[in-house]
């Protein structure tokens, strides 16, 4: 199979931000290089680079759209022009040995594990969500989707009723369902986001319980126990309105894909009627809160 890498040389401070981006835009593999060529492979959060300049480099399909990464890039980073990059088509050569390695099963909540077709679980009596790196944004590597898996498996889901308004790879519906929930609803604007969540939930034995369908498919009076959507902080506030009335009275609501700095404007769009609660890992938070019950 063909593949596009894309090499952006970029400030240590700005590194981390576009490779956490680069996998949102569908990058399968990012890794981070410095001026001596001594790889970082972003396979964990907690990572940051320590060099002064940077080497941000993405693999991508071959049809990817590099205009509008570059575009992206420019926006997200504040830029007047992309900066210096190089793109590099690669060839038939199998680029599985490069970076399957460097991804492993992660513990992201309690005996909840996101694992990779090709390892084998560490604790094979948890939940293991099977899962690979992919061309929909949520493996459970990226904070935001961590967070809102961890606080998943905090839940008590038992007969409970789960919206997930963005699913991307559909790992959040399919683990809610893995921890319980009697039903799931997974809705995206992205037809390629639906076929990829359909296909996981195939691999991990989800044959009921759960809907794929169009956002713009789901029923008017469609209510959920649980919304939780993992989306970039403008559409969860062009969205308010609409996530907000999918949440029955006195559910529960997860909102994440926004960057600290952002969660006050957020915030303020939900509240109210949910006063929520803010959640920080690696400069992305989560906002979790609970919808007043009817009254009586």
């Amino acid at each position: 199979m063909p593949w596009l890498k894309l090499k952006l040389l970029v400030d240590d401070a700005r590194a981390q931000p576009l490779a956490d981006a680069l996998e949102v835009w569908g990058a399968i593999a990012v890794t981070l290089e410095d001026a001596a060529n001594q790889p970082l492979y972003e396979t964990h959060w907690d990572k940051n680079p320590l060099w002064s300049q940077v080497r941000v480099i993405g693999l991508f399909p071959a049809d990817v759209n590099t205009e509008d990464i570059l575009a992206r890039v420019r926006e997200w980073l504040g830029l007047a022009e992309a900066p210096l990059h190089q793109i590099e088509q690669l060839g038939d050569e199998d680029w599985a040995h490069s970076w399957m390695a460097h991804y492993h099963p992660l513990n992201v909540g309690r005996h909840l594990w996101v694992v990779p077709s090709w390892c084998t679980p560490p604790e094979p009596t948890a939940i293991n969500i099977i899962l690979d790196p992919g061309l929909a944004f949520g493996t459970g590597e990226h904070p935001t989707t961590a967070m809102c898996l961890a606080w998943l498996s905090e839940q008590p889901l038992a007969g409970k009723t789960v919206l997930d308004y963005g699913c991307g790879s559909g790992i959040l519906a399919i683990a809610a369902l893995r921890l319980g929930a009697a039903s799931a609803c997974a809705v995206d604007m992205d037809a390629t986001a639906l076929e990829v969540t359909r296909a996981n939930a195939a691999r991990n034995g989800i044959h009921c319980g759960l809907e794929i369908m169009h956002a713009d498919r789901l029923p008017a009076r469609f209510q959920a126990d649980m919304v939780v959507a993992n989306i970039f902080s403008g559409t969860l506030m062009e969205l308010a309105a609409e996530i907000t009335s999918r949440v029955r009275p006195g559910g529960m609501l997860a909102l994440s894909g926004l960057q600290a700095g952002q969660e006050g404007e957020v915030r303020a769009r939900y509240d109210p009627p949910f006063p929520l609660t803010a959640h920080e890992r690696s400069k992305w938070v989560l906002l979790t809160g609970r919808k007043p019950a009817d009254p009586g």
